[in-house]
């Protein structure tokens, strides 16, 4: 056989299969043409808007939603790790007292960056303007320098000659709360005082502010106070002691291998806590509630699937004539088929491309529109009180806006089979017989 016999046989076996290979031309112009308004051509049809506008939703939620949890759970974990760090040593058998020794020993291990003594306890504090719970620590002024949360964060005052100047630092919301300033006086209280024949007297001392920080996280910058290492070992009964190491390394996410490193190298006992064992039941919740959101919003984009089954099962209704037309002229049932299924799916891909900008628009700015919303309403509708972060964060991450693209397709697709079916199976003459 020729060349050219061969180029001839190709249009036969066509014609003997339908007449043209699939997604051909004249199918998608038909498609094309279904999806169309009858009286505004450059607009879609109400069916097909209907549908990209659900999808569109759909996508647009998850992505905004996937992007704030996303946000949050860096932000958060940027904030607790910036202040409490990554793992914290505390004495076992005897007193810290070799705490220099022991944190001289930590920093020399490949991985950690800081190794901080501190001494660290609960107490009140108290103004003329009210009072409230903190949690004191005492650090070099060394130390608190290179704290990542408080580092380049300190807003009022300095942290310049903080070991001599007998004063502390306090958080922004903890001095809002007491109206206090650089200079005014906050008093500490603590049961752990003098010991007495009559038991322990509680000890209550007032110390200036020199500094004001702000983390960022208004639970924290409600509550930390800093004050010289060698002032809370005598305001605490700790003389020459520390009640906890904190150390910080350069890859939180390996914590058993630092554990273990450390664990082999220190000479005294030592017990070790990680952030992940501080912070378990917090970042499992968050965990939690991403995932539930997910699955909730997931609902939308399948409430729009629907829309896609009901949408072309009235698009075969109202073009059944039509459709039993084409099979008159020879179109096969998979030509058909084909058709309604490039409705869906066309439907289901414009709506999720544009979900997807919009959402990724919206997520990108989702501070600002926080700002503007709160402006036109006067209210606010992310109260740092409830939320701990003083805004509203958002991270998109390609790897979620994949999944949601790719999980919409598919269910867009799913939902098309069924009404391409049907119109596949529609009989020409049951639909032509009263026209």
């Amino acid at each position: 056989m020729t060349q050219s016999d061969t180029d001839n046989a190709a249009p036969a076996r066509a014609r003997d299969t339908g007449g043209t290979p699939p997604f051909s031309r004249y199918e998608r112009m038909v498609a094309w043409r279904y999806m169309r308004s009858r009286r505004r051509p450059w607009a879609p049809s109400a069916i097909a808007g209907f549908s990209i506008a659900g999808i569109a939703v759909g996508v647009m939620a998850l992505i905004v939603v996937m992007s704030v949890m996303n946000g949050f759970h860096k932000e958060l974990l940027d904030k607790i790790l910036g202040v409490n760090g990554h793992l914290f040593l505390q004495a076992s058998e005897t007193p810290l007292t070799d705490y220099e020794d022991v944190v001289k020993i930590v920093e020399k291990v490949e991985g950690v960056t800081i190794a901080i003594p501190m001494v660290e306890s609960a107490a009140g504090v108290s103004s003329p303007a009210g009072q409230a719970g903190a949690l004191v620590r005492g650090v070099k002024e060394n130390d608190v320098k290179r704290l990542p949360g408080i580092a380049g964060n300190v807003k009022l005052g300095t942290l310049d000659g903080f070991d001599s100047a007998g004063g502390v630092a306090i958080g922004m919301r903890m001095a809002e709360n007491l109206g206090l300033r650089i200079g005014d006086n906050i008093t500490i209280l603590t049961a752990k005082g003098a010991q007495t024949p009559f038991g322990v007297a509680p000890r209550i001392k007032a110390y200036p502010v020199v500094a004001i920080f702000q983390i960022g996280m208004s639970e924290f910058d409600g509550l930390f106070v800093y004050m010289p290492l060698p002032e809370a070992q005598a305001f605490f009964n700790k003389d020459g002691e520390a009640s906890v190491i904190e150390a910080f390394v350069d890859k939180p996410d390996k914590m058993d291998e630092m554990r273990a490193r450390l664990d082999h190298i220190i000479p005294r006992p030592m017990l070790m806590v990680d952030w992940r064992q501080r912070n378990k039941t917090f970042f499992d919740a968050l965990k939690i509630e991403s995932t539930a959101m997910f699955a909730i919003l997931t609902l939308i984009v399948f409430v729009a699937a629907l829309n896609i089954i009901s949408g072309l099962i009235m698009l075969v209704k109202d073009k059944g004539r039509d459709v039993a037309i084409l099979r008159t002229m020879g179109a096969r049932r998979g030509a058909v088929m084909r058709i309604f299924l490039m409705i869906g799916v066309s439907n289901g891909l414009v709506g999720a491309l544009l979900g997807t900008a919009l959402g990724m628009a919206i997520a990108s700015n989702v501070e600002g529109i926080r700002q503007f919303v709160n402006n036109v309403l006067h209210t606010n509708i992310f109260p740092s009180e409830l939320y701990f972060l003083s805004r509203l964060p958002s991270i998109v991450e390609p790897r979620d806006v994949i999944g949601v693209v790719v999980m919409t397709l598919v269910l867009s697709t799913l939902a098309t089979i069924y009404p391409s079916w049907r119109a596949a199976k529609l009989d020409p003459v049951e639909a032509l017989r009263y026209e």
